[in-house]
C-alpha cells in the first residue's frame, strides 16, 4: 500500500510540477472539477503555494489531467481508516520513498508480477519539476506557460527566471535550447524513417522535404555500397540529417523548416521577413512553403475537424455567417486530413 502512495506521489509531481512543500499541504478534498462544454470537463488541484509566500502560505489551484486526479483520490482511498489525515500525502521525502520503491520494484516481487525495471536515476521534486518545465518550454509559447503552471509568474516574472543576464533565466534558456536540439535531430530522423516506410510527408513544404530526403537516402546507399555489408548507423544518419534539423521548429500541428525566412508565411504577414524565428501564433502551415504535415499531427487536425462539426451543429439558423465561416475552416480541416490519409496510407 505504501508503495502504490509513492507511486501517486511521483504522479502528481510530474504531472502538475508542484513543489514538495506544495504536495504535502494538498488536503484529501484537493481534487476540484469544473464541467465545460460539449461534455469536457477541467480538473485542478487545490493546495497552498508557500515558496515566496508569507507565514503559512497561499490557496492556489493548479490546472492538471484527469490521471493526477486519481492519483490523489487512490492516495487517500489508501489512508488508514482507523488513523485518517487530512492531507492527501502527509509529509515524505521523495528520494527515499522511491529508493524502497525501485527495490521492490526491481527486485524478485516485482520481477514476478511482470512490472518493468525502474533505471537506477535520481528522482525528487526538483527534477520532477525541472522535467515538466523541459517538456512544456519545448512548445510554441511554452516558455511562459511554463512560468505561468510553475507559479513562477506574477505581476513581473519571478525565481530568477527574468533575472540578470547569466543567471537563472538564462541557464534555463540554454538547457532548453540544447535540449531543443537534441529533440529536433530525433524527429527530424522518424520522419525520414517514415518516409522509408512510404510514411510521406504533406503541405506546401513537402515536397523540398521529400527531395532532401531522396538526397540522404542516395548517400546511405553509396556509403553502404562503399562497405558492404555495413548498415549506416543512426549516428551517420543524423550527421546526414543535422543540418535540416537545426531549421525545425515545432508548431502546434505541423513541422515548420525555417529555412529560408524570407519564404516564411507568418513573417511575410507580419511585415518581418527578417527575424530570425517564425512566429507560431501567425502560422498558416497549409499555405506556408516551409511547413510539413506529418501522420504524428494527424490526431490534432482530427480533433480540430470534429470540434467544429459539434460547433456547427449548435449553431442557430440565425448565424449564417458563423456557420459559413466554420464550415470553411473544416473543410480546410477535412483537406488536411485526406492529405495526411493518403500520403501515409492509412484510411480515415
Amino acid at each position: 500500500m505504501d508503495r502504490v502512495r509513492t507511486a501517486c506521489i511521483v504522479v502528481v509531481a510530474l504531472l502538475t510540477g508542484m513543489r514538495a512543500s506544495e504536495l504535502m499541504e494538498m488536503l484529501v478534498d484537493a481534487c476540484v472539477s469544473q464541467d465545460l462544454e460539449f461534455g469536457r470537463t477541467r480538473y485542478r488541484l487545490k493546495t497552498k503555494l508557500i515558496k515566496g509566500q508569507g507565514l503559512g502560505g497561499v490557496w492556489d489551484e493548479w490546472v492538471t489531467v484527469l490521471q493526477a486526479h486519481k492519483a490523489v483520490q487512490l492516495a487517500v482511498e489508501l489512508q488508514d481508516p482507523e488513523a485518517p489525515s487530512p492531507y492527501a500525502f502527509g509529509r515524505f521525502t521523495l528520494a527515499r520513498r522511491c529508493e524502497s520503491l525501485r527495490a521492490w520494484v526491481n527486485g524478485p516481487e516485482g520481477q514476478r508480477l511482470g512490472l518493468a525495471p525502474i533505471p537506477d536515476d535520481p528522482i525528487n521534486t526538483q527534477i520532477t519539476r525541472r522535467t515538466l518545465a523541459m517538456e512544456l518550454a519545448h512548445r510554441p509559447g511554452g516558455l511562459l506557460a511554463a512560468k505561468i503552471h510553475l507559479k513562477r509568474v506574477s505581476v513581473v516574472t519571478t525565481e530568477g527566471y527574468a533575472a540578470r543576464p547569466g543567471g537563472a533565466r538564462a541557464e534555463f534558456l540554454a538547457d532548453v535550447a540544447a535540449e531543443e536540439q537534441v529533440r529536433n535531430k530525433d524527429l527530424t530522423l522518424a520522419a525520414f524513417r517514415d518516409s522509408q516506410k512510404g510514411i510521406m510527408p504533406t503541405g506546401s513544404g513537402a515536397r523540398d522535404l521529400i527531395e532532401f530526403f531522396a538526397s540522404v537516402d542516395e548517400e546511405l546507399q553509396r556509403m553502404e555500397a562503399s562497405a558492404p555489408g555495413i548498415r549506416p548507423r543512426d549516428q551517420e544518419v543524423l550527421n546526414l540529417l543535422s543540418k535540416r534539423a537545426k531549421t525545425l521548429h515545432l508548431g502546434i500541428a505541423n513541422y515548420c523548416w525555417f529555412i529560408d525566412p524570407s519564404k516564411a508565411l507568418c513573417l511575410i504577414l507580419a511585415g518581418t521577413p527578417g527575424a530570425d524565428k517564425p512566429l507560431a501564433g501567425m502560422c498558416d502551415s497549409v499555405r506556408c512553403p516551409q511547413a510539413t504535415h506529418h501522420l504524428s499531427h494527424r490526431p490534432v487536425w482530427a480533433d480540430s475537424a470534429e470540434n467544429k462539426k459539434i460547433f456547427i451543429g449548435n449553431i442557430r439558423r440565425g448565424q449564417p455567417t458563423e456557420k459559413a465561416r466554420l464550415q470553411a475552416d473544416l473543410d480546410h480541416d477535412l483537406r488536411v486530413l485526406a492529405e495526411i490519409d493518403a500520403a501515409s496510407g492509412t484510411v480515415a
